[in-house]
């Protein structure tokens, strides 16, 4: 069945983004949290961001009212019954993921499509939790969800190839470009983007160079838009160690250990940004301090 209503579950930073882009695209779209205070934040970071559109002249204002009529917030997975696709955007963690899918399988019918945002876990071990691992796919977005044109794509060995598909036209339909990926841990990015910024944290350990020097380097002599360690912070020092240690327990190769400077900054509760320290000091958010390891 072609998918026309959507499911998002999390209104998080990543589900309220895929909400808002499939609400944008003109799906009628419902997003899900556990309370009403987090869905009413979730919402109402949608339609700041839609504001912000209208103001910059890239929305008109009657399309704004039109995606938020297509939006809906609950906390109820009972109001999922109708949906063509249910989305996962939740902790990245299995227990959560097992406990949601088993509820999900109960209450969707038999052709609703399953996809997980996850960008580390076993697209195949989570389908195992439902009835319809045929029915299972992976849609990894890239944060901010509205601005980041990818979307990677995954199939498992048990996807049916139909279903596969469709759920990549749907990729397409939201404006993206869509990427066909298998269920390999860190799929295309994370692959590639995993050892590199592991290498940027051993270079330093190493006393190769600065944090500020090494990301310069990376900056203006490959053109990188941020160089490893500022997109370290921005991404997460402790996501970057969890999604390391998952590619490492898969592949059990050197590139993907997480270096001790890594596990001794996650300690130290130096996450980036979020926490105002990593390897810069954001005290100062608009002028950010690199900080001295060597």
């Amino acid at each position: 069945m072609p998918i026309q209503k959507v499911g998002v579950v999390g209104c998080g930073l990543m589900g309220s983004g895929i909400a808002q882009v499939a609400a944008q695209s003109g799906f009628p779209t419902l997003v899900r949290e556990v309370n009403d205070v987090l869905v009413e934040k979730g919402l109402k970071g949608i339609e700041k961001n839609l504001d912000r559109l209208v103001e910059k002249g890239t929305l008109p204002a009657a399309d704004r009212d039109a995606v938020r009529e297509r939006l809906r917030g609950t906390t109820s997975l009972e109001d999922f019954r109708d949906a063509d696709l249910v989305m996962e955007a939740i902790i990245e963690q299995l227990p959560a993921k097992r406990e949601l899918y088993t509820a999900l399988d109960a209450i969707c019918p038999k052709h609703t499509v399953f996809a997980s945002n996850t960008s580390s876990l076993s697209i195949t071990e989570m389908a195992m939790f439902t009835k319809r691992p045929d029915r299972f796919v992976g849609l990894h977005f890239f944060n901010p969800v509205p601005l980041m044109k990818l979307v990677e794509v995954i199939r498992t060995i048990a996807t049916d190839p139909a279903v596969y598909e469709e759920v990549f036209a749907f990729a397409q339909k939201l404006g993206k470009t869509a990427v066909r990926t298998s269920d390999r841990t860190g799929f295309i990015v994370n692959r590639l983007l995993v050892p590199y910024l592991l290498d940027a944290i051993r270079a330093l350990e190493e006393g190769v160079a600065s944090v500020e020097d090494i990301d310069n380097s990376m900056k203006l002599g490959c053109g990188h838009p941020m160089g490893p360690l500022t997109l370290l912070d921005f991404v997460g020092i402790e996501t970057t160690y969890y999604i390391a240690n998952v590619m490492f327990d898969e592949f059990r190769e050197k590139r993907f250990a997480a270096p001790p400077l890594l596990k001794r900054m996650v300690h130290a509760g130096w996450h980036g940004r979020k926490t105002g320290r990593g390897f810069y000091d954001y005290s100062d958010p608009k002028n950010p301090k690199p900080l001295k390891f060597i």
